[in-house]
């Protein structure tokens, strides 16, 4: 309808006001539910909700354990590597070093070095703990670049660390060695 028929409408107060025929409304509801197939929806319904049910329950257990176990789908938000892609190169380059560091550490460990070994992991330990107190300030500071300083400077203390106790037991098991002994008597 247009603007005009609708004032002309108003104008002529030919308005329908009449009340419909005596039934009216149960003849439109039948000639709806004849339309609709809802009869069929509703037992297919009946039969998926048990089953959607139980898919949402077991969604629910896997993710639960995933994050419990660790295997959860996000990332840790004080790591470096959601800083920047570089920061994650950074995390993971220190990170690949310290451990082949450490395990080298444990190949060349002695009764002799097993004292500085001792106390190169006790450093280790602190500079872990110190780390996971910068992950947590790094998330409550908004990425700052101070913290992140520290944290790359706390990786670096640990290789700096290694490479020393590493750099002693060289010289420890070199002096233990026979050409290095005189026999001068």
């Amino acid at each position: 309808m247009e603007i005009k028929d609708i004032e002309n409408l108003f104008r002529n107060q030919d308005l329908d006001i009449a009340e419909p025929a005596l039934g009216h409304q149960e003849r439109f509801l039948e000639k709806l539910r004849e339309q609709s197939p809802h009869s069929n929806n509703g037992k297919l319904r009946a039969l998926w909700t048990p089953i959607l049910a139980v898919a949402a329950g077991l969604l629910l257990i896997i993710m639960l354990a995933g994050n419990l176990t660790g295997f959860g789908i996000t990332n840790n938000p004080g790591d470096l590597a959601n800083v920047s892609p570089e920061m994650k190169e950074t995390q993971l380059f220190y990170a690949s070093l310290i451990k082949t560091e450490l395990a080298r550490l444990n190949d060349l460990k002695s009764p002799e070095t097993e004292a500085i070994v001792k106390d190169a992991l006790a450093q280790m330990e602190k500079l872990d703990l110190d780390y996971e107190k910068l992950k947590k300030d790094l998330v409550k500071s908004g990425q700052d670049k101070r913290v992140i300083f520290a944290m790359v400077s706390n990786l670096q203390q640990r290789i700096d660390i290694l490479n020393n106790v590493l750099s002693k037991i060289e010289e420890i098991n070199q002096l233990k060695n026979p050409k290095n002994e005189n026999n001068y008597i």
